[in-house]
């Protein structure tokens, strides 16, 4: 999957620098796009596949076209070339979403999921000794496995902390952040 959310980014660098009438031109197309995402967002899968089959397969082919188009008029190795490449080099993976209900247009929502961890990496290079730093990355994981099950993640670390000190030994699986665990 390509994520339309990176290569609308190169068109918006690209104008942000200095007004660019081919950038506008892809950052409108890439918004229409987004318009059609959202007006399928509360829909089944079912419904999105056949809005996207109907409306955005047809904008993304266009889309296609005119970037191959306008990508002959533009000079090898300036800005307006590597935002147009970007999104050439990456087509199949960008236009795939269309062909499905269930895929999503960019992966934002994935980026913005593992946010915190990425942040943490720099501070979590100096955890004392590789035995801290494997406990720290157990702990994060059983957060990550809280949330991930719909549990709040503090909620299921207050309880399992406050359970801790008298469950047996054979009762501490009851204990893990699974749906109807600890929380």
């Amino acid at each position: 999957m390509g994520c339309f959310a990176h290569a609308r980014r190169k068109f918006f660098e690209l104008n942000e620098a200095q007004a660019n009438p081919i950038a506008q031109e892809a950052l409108l197309r890439i918004a229409a796009l987004y318009a059609i995402e959202a007006r399928g967002r509360d829909m089944s899968i079912a419904q999105r596949a056949d809005l996207r089959q109907r409306e955005a397969q047809p904008m993304l082919a266009a889309m296609h076209d005119w970037l191959k188009v306008t990508r002959m008029t533009v000079a090898n190795g300036g800005g307006t070339a590597k935002a147009i490449d970007y999104s050439l080099k990456r087509w199949p993976a960008l236009s795939r979403y269309a062909n499905s209900g269930a895929l999503p247009i960019d992966n934002n929502p994935v980026e913005n999921a593992i946010r915190p961890i990425c942040l943490g990496k720099k501070n979590w290079l100096f955890t004392g000794s590789e035995r801290a730093g494997k406990r720290a990355a157990a702990i994060q994981s059983l957060l990550a496995t809280a949330a991930l099950n719909g549990l709040d993640p503090a909620a299921w670390l207050r309880t399992t902390l406050e359970k801790l000190p008298t469950c047996l030994n054979s009762q501490i699986d009851d204990l893990l952040p699974l749906a109807g665990g600890a929380a």
